[in-house]
């Protein structure tokens, strides 16, 4: 087999990150290297011509999925004409929703590297990109008579809640009670 361009190289590249942020935000930092590269269609050795280690992938994948948070904000203040106030409501109907909360995925890394991040006692890249992530998020969410550090708490331990409850009705009713709780003064 011969040796791969540089281009596919990049893509390759490209694919493992996609793949381990949308695989860490469902399972965990966890999952192993083999069942990562699996998972991107890429043979196991690859992953060490690619990455100096799993935690240089973690942190890559980590600002990733944060730099997919904050381009959906973006994309989402661009929708409703630079209306912040719309945009954030129509971000806290869908992050406290069903949808959100069965697609982990693809959803918030606030909320789903959460206890990865708590665990690992380092100071990791990952950790400074959640942090500095998190602080952007909660900055997104401030408006004029909340603080957006509350807001946000309460929305990720809302999906947290639910997440760990699914299949149950107290799934929906967490979901339900923090969305009016963050739109009543609305």
């Amino acid at each position: 087999m011969g040796r791969v361009s540089q281009a596919q190289a990049q893509d390759n590249r490209r694919r493992v990150v996609e793949t381990a942020s949308r695989l860490f935000r469902e399972q965990g930092t966890h999952v192993s290297v083999a069942d990562l590269m699996n998972a991107a269609g890429l043979t196991h050795g690859g992953f060490y011509k690619q990455f100096a280690s799993k935690e240089a992938l973690i942190d890559e994948a980590t600002a990733h999925a944060f730099g997919e948070l904050a381009q959906h904000h973006k994309d989402g203040f661009d929708q409703y004409a630079g209306q912040r106030d719309a945009a954030q409501r129509a971000l806290i109907d869908t992050y406290l929703s069903a949808e959100h909360r069965d697609s982990a995925a693809d959803g918030c890394p606030a909320a789903a590297l959460a206890t990865d991040m708590a665990r690992d006692g380092g100071d990791s890249e990952a950790r400074r990109v959640y942090t500095q992530g998190v602080g952007e998020f909660a900055h997104w969410l401030t408006i004029k008579d909340q603080d957006g550090i509350t807001r946000l708490c309460t929305m990720v331990g809302a999906l947290v809640l639910s997440r760990a409850t699914k299949g149950s009705p107290l799934s929906e009713e967490i979901l339900t009670a923090a969305r009016e709780a963050l739109t009543a003064t609305d």
